[in-house]
């Protein structure tokens, strides 16, 4: 952990990668941060004791360049930073929908890139991380990303092409458990509950639902089976489910995502 890593663009996953870095044993004083306000950048120095920096400065000293930034402003940050990033420098991408090859493009011949999708449970270290490799990254880049990201949460390697797939069920998948709850809660509140009782109950039986789903080692049809009883009321909940079309809605939710995320490989942000 001797390599300096900077952070390019430090917002809430960026910051999340480094706390998570710090508790993993990283030291602060190899770490470095840019953000868009000064004040920002202090704030991030006083409570992590990182190296606030310039892009350009970031460039030049740092071994790995993780780049935070939203997608539609990548083009502007590669910009400032292309003139002074080296060949041997390792570049991480963050951006969804952006392929590494726009990166290679960009920057000094034989740049190593890697294209990771992470998403936001990092800021409470249960992140799912999905990391491919561009032209010219090589094993030990590869297990670099791995031993960063994995501070937040749990790596995966995938080829390039399904980044885009990956995108869609774990970058913006987050915000569909997070609607779920949202509608089953509102639910409740129909059903009569006060709204903190029934927040509490769906989270809990959330919680208790995916530690079963990552531990169990069992199907998900097998366990929703083990809590379907004939003529029940979890049968009548599905068969309802289904009348209104919930599993063609998230298939198609799913792939709007993914449609959306290769739009953002063109350059079209609108």
């Amino acid at each position: 952990m001797t390599q300096k890593v900077a952070v390019l663009g430090t917002g809430k996953i960026g910051e999340a990668l480094i706390s998570g870095m710090i508790r993993a044993g990283w030291t602060p004083a190899d770490l470095l941060v840019t953000a868009r306000r000064q004040e920002r950048a202090e704030e991030l120095r006083t409570r992590y004791g990182v190296t606030p920096v310039t892009n350009p400065e970031a460039a030049k000293t740092a071994d790995t360049l993780i780049l935070t930034v939203k997608p539609q402003d990548m083009g502007t940050l590669l910009d400032e930073l292309a003139p002074h990033v080296p060949a041997d420098r390792l570049v991480v991408s963050g951006a969804a929908g952006i392929p590494t090859a726009y990166f290679e493009e960009r920057l000094a011949p034989g740049t190593p890139v890697i294209r990771v999708m992470t998403n936001t449970p990092a800021l409470v270290d249960e992140a799912m991380s999905v990391i491919s490799a561009g032209t010219h990254a090589t094993a030990d880049h590869l297990a670099h990303t791995e031993e960063i990201f994995g501070a937040v949460g749990k790596t995966l390697r995938v080829p390039e092409s399904q980044q885009d797939a990956c995108t869609a069920l774990s970058g913006s998948g987050p915000a569909y458990f997070f609607y779920l709850v949202e509608a089953m809660t509102d639910a409740g509140i129909l059903l009569g509950l006060p709204r903190d009782k029934a927040h509490d109950l769906i989270v809990q039986s959330a919680i208790g639902a995916a530690t079963m789903l990552r531990d169990s080692g069992e199907h998900p049809v097998k366990l929703r089976e083990n809590v379907t009883s004939p003529a029940g009321t979890t049968i009548n909940a599905i068969r309802e489910l289904e009348n209104h079309g919930v599993r063609a809605a998230l298939i198609a939710a799913l792939e709007a995502a993914r449609d959306r995320s290769r739009a953002l490989a063109t350059g079209n942000n609108s």
